[in-house]
């Protein structure tokens, strides 16, 4: 059967999501998970109680209402990223307020 690079492109659009592999992943063992974080560089640090105690919640800033003028352009390609748009915006806008004040 031919399967044509269009038919793939419209599969994964409709369902990008990978598939599990369920039997693969009932046969890991605890041991094999233990080892997999401990390779991973990535990873946090497992939490205890002595972590628990010194643990406190942060409650985020709230965010500020603005009107703003920007560019058509710079608005759509935002909005063409879908859902949260203004939330990426606003991450643009954080990382170069990060690197001005790194700048001095």
């Amino acid at each position: 059967m031919h399967v044509s690079k269009e038919h793939i492109v419209r599969r994964s659009l409709a369902d990008p999501r990978p598939k599990a592999d369920w039997t693969r992943f009932d046969a890991t063992t605890d041991e094999e998970i233990a080892r997999q974080i401990a390779n991973d560089p990535d990873t946090a640090p497992l939490i205890d109680e002595s972590w628990l105690e010194s643990a406190r919640i942060v409650e985020p800033e709230g965010k500020v209402p603005v009107t703003i003028r920007l560019d058509r352009d710079v608005v759509s390609f935002f909005k063409e990223t879908g859902s949260g748009y203004q939330t990426r915006m606003n991450a643009v806008l954080r990382a170069y307020m990060e690197h001005a004040r790194k700048q001095g």
